[in-house]
């Protein structure tokens, strides 16, 4: 990650409504997951920009690649959760349907979909901790959408 891109996890950081994040992956056709600190995730962070169409603008992602991922299975801190094909069923796309089944599995509440900001709290709540969930890929912010939160939590 760049030296912009730890500027921008940290402000992100610094108004976050959940400090410990629930990352997924796709191994062998199967869906696992971790639970992660913030600082165990800012080393799968990297750098992006979306497309010029979209402003441009810099973000980052959430990017979990095969060493790590194999580290995890290896050492039996990833949690295998389903197939893959559950990703991608019914009208929802992978990542929201990661978060259907973590939520289902780790709350027993049946998910609905949300548009609460990351600000305000985490995807889900466990033993009175907030939590955040994203899957391999998942985009953990943007310069627009961090501005304009910034602006709102002051």
């Amino acid at each position: 990650m760049s030296e912009y891109g730890k500027m921008v996890s940290a402000r992100y950081n610094r108004i976050a409504g959940a400090h410990k994040y629930i990352v997924g992956f796709v191994k062998a056709g199967r869906v696992y997951y971790v639970v992660l600190t913030w600082a165990e995730l800012t080393r799968l962070l990297r750098d992006d920009r979306e497309s010029s169409k979209r402003g441009g603008a810099f973000k980052l992602r959430v990017r979990v690649d095969k060493m790590q991922a194999a580290a995890w299975l290896a050492n039996g801190r990833a949690i295998e959760l389903c197939d893959v094909s559950e990703l991608s069923a019914g009208k929802y796309n992978k990542g929201e349907n990661f978060e259907r089944v973590i939520t289902e599995l780790l709350t027993e509440e049946v998910w609905v979909k949300d548009n609460v900001p990351f600000y305000v709290k985490g995807d889900i709540n466990v033993n009175g901790e907030e939590i955040q969930i994203k899957l391999d890929g998942a985009e953990l912010t943007n310069e627009r959408t961090l501005a304009r939160a910034e602006a709102l939590v002051g």
